[in-house]
């Protein structure tokens, strides 16, 4: 299956334009016209009246070694980009389970829906539970990093291992000063999404200040979606998984949590979501080696793993050192 990874980098990596910045391929609200490096299978789930589906891929290894490692994406990501990630931990004999979250990626994005992380959670839970899977090494990543808090805090008894990989919600924004903003606002802000404006928060927070071909293919996988008629749908479920990533800290619930944990944090770190604050606001948010610091001091036995000269993404940023510290982690 490693042949098949490349296939997404080769299949943006013409540049359109004299300047180099690649052509934006309109890929659908759900991802419909992009295919996966793995085959995905949707897992039917009900929500609130409403019949949906969660698109995940289930890797197996050659050797097993009797475990099942979820690997939860961020807001601004889907599943392959953890395909690297996933191939060093089959060769470790770990069975694999990659899922887009509902609302995100190639997985139902309803227009009319409650989001929260003890939904998310729980659909991820019924998932490996129809997959046989009852007790999983988490690895959670940006967004899913509130997701894996929360799915630890309600499953205890099914998770092995926390691996919490420079999560979001380290700290509570809106306690700090951050103003609110309505649904509308965010829909407003997300439908300006374009790869320009990606690629420069991305920089900015992501990579250290330095762009890659190699990170192209995953700013394109997330401009795709807001390209043609895929626009509104993920205008609208990006409004709404801000809300509630803004409303429903997790921070406050460190110490309840039960698990193994292992936070790796790259030190250069600043990802914060600081919409419309004051800029004395804004020098206060996304002190990563602090907040690292602070997590693991609150949450019962945790360890960190600081990684020096990387920032929010160091899965892709720097695979091999993230490697060593997932080993580390596990």
């Amino acid at each position: 299956m490693r042949a098949l990874i490349p296939v997404i980098l080769l299949a943006f990596a013409l540049p359109a334009f004299a300047d180099d910045t690649p052509k934006v391929e309109a890929l659908g609200a759900r991802l419909e016209h992009l295919e996966y490096p793995y085959p995905v299978t949707m897992f039917p789930v009900k929500n609130q009246g409403q019949s949906l589906q969660m698109a995940y891929m289930d890797l197996k290894p050659e050797h097993a070694n009797g475990r099942t490692a979820v690997l939860l994406h961020g807001k601004n990501f889907c599943g392959p980009y953890w395909a690297a990630t996933a191939e060093h931990l089959r060769a470790e004999g770990y069975r694999v389970v990659i899922p887009d979250q509902i609302g995100f990626c190639k997985s139902s994005k309803p227009h009319t829906f409650q989001y929260s992380f003890h939904q998310l959670a729980a659909d991820t839970h019924d998932l490996l539970v129809s997959l046989g899977v009852d007790k999983v090494t988490v690895v959670a990543h940006s967004m899913g990093g509130m997701v894996g808090v929360r799915y630890a805090l309600m499953y205890p008894q099914g998770v092995e291992k926390l691996v919490l990989v420079n999560p979001i919600g380290l700290e509570d924004w809106k306690a700090k000063g951050v103003p609110w903003q309505s649904v509308d606002a965010w829909y407003a802000r997300d439908l300006k999404t374009s790869y320009a404006g990606i690629k420069r928060y991305q920089m900015a927070h992501y990579y250290t200040g330095k762009w890659k071909p190699d990170y192209d293919p995953w700013a394109l996988m997330q401009a795709g979606q807001y390209e043609g008629d895929g626009k509104e749908t993920s205008a609208w479920a990006g409004a709404l998984t801000y809300d509630m990533v803004f409303t429903q800290p997790v921070v406050y619930e460190f110490p309840s949590i039960k698990v193994p944990t292992v936070l790796i944090i790259g030190q250069r770190d600043t990802t914060a979501i600081a919409e419309g604050a004051p800029p004395d606001v804004v020098a206060k948010l996304g002190h990563y080696p602090e907040l690292g610091k602070e997590a693991a001091a609150r949450i019962p036995g945790a360890k960190l793993i600081p990684l020096e000269g990387l920032a929010h993404s160091p899965m892709i940023e720097a695979p091999e050192r993230f490697y060593k510290a997932l080993d580390e982690a596990l």
